[in-house]
């Protein structure tokens, strides 16, 4: 791996043109790249993108950021946000991303990522960036936006009033009441106005009223 440079990435995704520009030395680069792969030196996400070997990583490898450079733009959002803010208690294996692109889905050494199709208006609504701890950054959706992506991408959600979309949190979604206080409603609203699903997100703003 000395001859390379890439212990520079750490546990970060890097592309084919990077590596090649690390083995610009070697006369038949993609050769000497399909022998880094047999000896597990570099690890393939998908074709053209890749990881440092287990051996050479200095940090655990960011689902979030794979997700985000695997295919985009997306971010990060429903049961896994949720878990990764603490609001669901249940362990989440699968990384759900949101996209204004075809839905798609791939499996990696590194998990499941699912790619689930957004709408327009709603997509750029509550995205924010957040750190790992080597330094590389990723999108998530907020809190608020996670939910609202729940509950609208949730295919025959029957609730209507906010009776019904308590007992959908607490019961079904196991949420932590106590963070429910906490949520913006600004951004709920703002997923509100968009139309998509309009008398369920309107209990979840009118529940999230009550309760602070």
């Amino acid at each position: 791996m000395s001859d390379c440079q890439l212990e520079a990435y750490s546990s970060v995704p890097f592309n084919h043109s990077t590596l090649l520009s690390m083995l610009k030395k070697y006369r038949r680069p993609n050769d000497k790249i399909s022998r880094m792969l047999s000896s597990g030196e570099i690890v393939q996400i998908k074709r053209g993108l890749y990881l440092l070997g287990e051996t050479f990583r200095t940090e655990q490898v960011s689902q979030p950021l794979v997700a985000n450079l695997l295919y985009g733009p997306s971010y990060v959002s429903l049961d896994f946000a949720l878990a990764y803010y603490g609001i669901i208690p249940e362990a989440v294996f699968e990384v759900s991303s949101m996209v204004t692109g075809r839905a798609k889905a791939f499996d990696t050494p590194f998990g499941h990522f699912n790619y689930i199709h957004s709408y327009s208006p709603l997509y750029p609504i509550g995205i924010q960036i957040h750190s790992n701890a080597d330094g590389s950054c990723f999108l998530i959706a907020s809190p608020e936006k996670a939910l609202c992506d729940k509950i609208i991408f949730t295919k025959k959600l029957k609730v209507t009033n906010v009776k019904s979309m308590m007992a959908f949190l607490i019961e079904d979604l196991r949420v932590d009441q106590t963070y429910l206080s906490k949520l913006d409603s600004a951004i709920i609203e703002q997923c509100l106005l968009t139309g998509h699903k309009k008398k369920q997100l309107y209990s979840l703003y009118k529940l999230i009223g009550k309760l602070k």
